[in-house]
């Protein structure tokens, strides 16, 4: 089984692309949802969260495990694979790397590149983003670090109105408003947007529209299909990984709150129902 991690709903829009891409694994999904959000949270509380949640995938069987989570990919990913697993038997992979990597894959012969990165307080306070964008750039252009503008933009209403369910509605476009031009005060050059939460996706056509109505033709970053097509290169490149990923076409959805206020909130993410179960942890 290969497991995805998220600290509350916004993982499942990307668990929604890899099966998409990669329908016949069987999947475990694990949504920490009675210890959210994490953005606020320190760097210890964070790990040690996310380790919990890491450990109970291993245990349910999962080979593989996602952290379709920006701010546990910044801030318990490198600590985790380099203390506490066995990569001989056990893999954790995470959502930031193979979206940088994209992004500075796709335009790797320029020379100057404008990025801005819409992520919660905790992911824009981690530095993760601006650091991967950096080292890939200077991998790409040979250990130059000039030509890259990188500019972050905290969003802290975004997920709140996302779990609301008040995201289509008006009332949500005077804060992407205030969001984007924020970005593009600082930077009015920014050509690319990296949409660096994984509830964000909900979002993109309202940020989308903000971003022309503010005169700017940067072009919109999404995660999902990015790490959906990242995934299945590394089973690809990693067979002794993935012939332990069992193939059933199968999905289970676990949750630390109820199952039935997750199957509720799900709805907001997922096209179809679901049905979730109940864990314990701490």
């Amino acid at each position: 089984m290969i497991g995805v991690f998220d600290s509350g709903y916004g993982g499942l829009t990307i668990l929604e692309k890899i099966r998409r891409h990669l329908p016949e694994y069987d999947y475990v999904y694990l949504g920490d949802n009675a210890r959210a959000p994490y953005g606020t949270r320190s760097f210890e509380v964070i790990y040690e969260y996310t380790l919990q949640s890491v450990r109970l995938l291993f245990e349910e069987g999962c080979r593989l495990v996602i952290l379709a989570c920006n701010t546990a990919s910044a801030k318990a990913l490198r600590s985790i694979q380099m203390h506490d697993i066995d990569p001989a038997r056990q893999r954790v992979l995470g959502v930031i790397r193979p979206t940088v990597e994209a992004v500075i894959g796709r335009h790797e012969h320029w020379q100057e590149r404008h990025i801005g990165v819409l992520a919660t307080p905790g992911t824009v306070s981690s530095g993760s983003y601006e650091i991967e964008l950096r080292k890939q750039w200077e991998f790409v252009h040979g250990g130059r670090a000039d030509g890259l503008h990188v500019t972050q933009q905290a969003c802290p209403m975004l997920v709140p109105l996302i779990e609301s369910g008040e995201h289509l509605n008006a009332g949500a476009d005077w804060f992407v408003d205030k969001y984007i031009r924020e970005l593009l005060e600082r930077d009015p050059e920014t050509e690319t947007v990296i949409l660096g939460c994984t509830h964000y996706p909900l979002l993109r056509s309202k940020i989308e529209l903000s971003l022309a109505r503010l005169g700017s033709k940067a072009e919109v970053v999404a995660q999902g299909d990015i790490v959906a097509v990242s995934l299945a290169d590394y089973l690809q490149r990693h067979t002794e990984i993935e012939r332990d990923c069992t193939r059933g076409g199968t999905c289970r959805f676990l949750t630390t709150e109820s199952g039935e206020k997750f199957a509720a909130s799900a709805s907001i993410f997922l096209p179809e129902a679901v049905a979730a179960e109940h864990v314990e942890m701490g």
